[in-house]
């Protein structure tokens, strides 16, 4: 995964309050055993009609938001089920930020340990960036990691990200990267376990062998 500072592409308006993650990922769209094609099912209910004909008032499915790559979201974006897939779907599909006022809680947590920025800011402002972009002349909007600033044509908002998220996104590492950066303190915090309880160390082992 690459650094980043900054992500800039076009947004578009998707005001919905409590967008829940089985809107965003339909259940039809987790039979597989991978995370192929789940772009397919990106707010299915929300893009296609009864007969799978593409809404044409949808933003997503006008023109002039084809290459849209940040979303501008209403309030508890994401809430609902645990279902990581929403996040998978939104990724495949090219997305890679969600500006809103908040978050599902978990779903917070999963678009951050996937790297989808999501970047809350106050209400006012949110309002004020979905009427530049709902305007496809002004639709395009810059996302600062680095300084934590999210702009549009006319307005400008400061939103909040934590020291280990603004870390994961600036130096391009997700979890496991993250972890990886810190193994010389795994491995000196294991070696100084074993020392101090070195009797646990071969206890799967012994119980193991006491069970054949």
């Amino acid at each position: 995964m690459s650094a980043q500072r900054t992500i800039d592409g076009i947004a578009a308006p998707l005001p919905i309050a409590n967008l829940d993650t089985d809107q965003i990922m339909p259940k039809q769209f987790l039979r597989g055993i991978d995370k192929a094609g789940l772009d397919k099912g990106l707010l299915y209910d929300l893009r296609f009609d009864a007969v799978g004909q593409p809404k044409r008032d949808f933003a997503l499915n006008r023109p002039e938001y084809s290459d849209c790559r940040i979303l501008i979201g209403g309030e508890n974006f994401g809430c609902g089920s645990s279902r990581e897939h929403a996040v998978w779907g939104l990724l495949q599909y090219g997305i890679t930020a969600i500006v809103a006022p908040s978050f599902g809680e978990i779903f917070y947590s999963n678009a951050m340990n996937n790297l989808l920025l999501l970047a809350p800011v106050p209400q006012a402002a949110a309002d004020a960036i979905l009427s530049d972009v709902s305007n496809p002349l002004t639709n395009r909007v810059t996302i600062d990691i680095h300084d934590r600033i999210v702009r549009s044509r006319h307005h400008a908002a400061h939103f909040s990200l934590s020291a280990r998220h603004h870390r994961m996104f600036v130096e391009g590492v997700d979890m496991v990267g993250s972890s990886l950066a810190r193994r010389a303190s795994i491995a000196a915090f294991e070696q100084a376990h074993w020392a101090k309880q070195p009797w646990l160390e071969s206890v799967a082992a012994v119980t193991r062998d006491r069970l054949r």
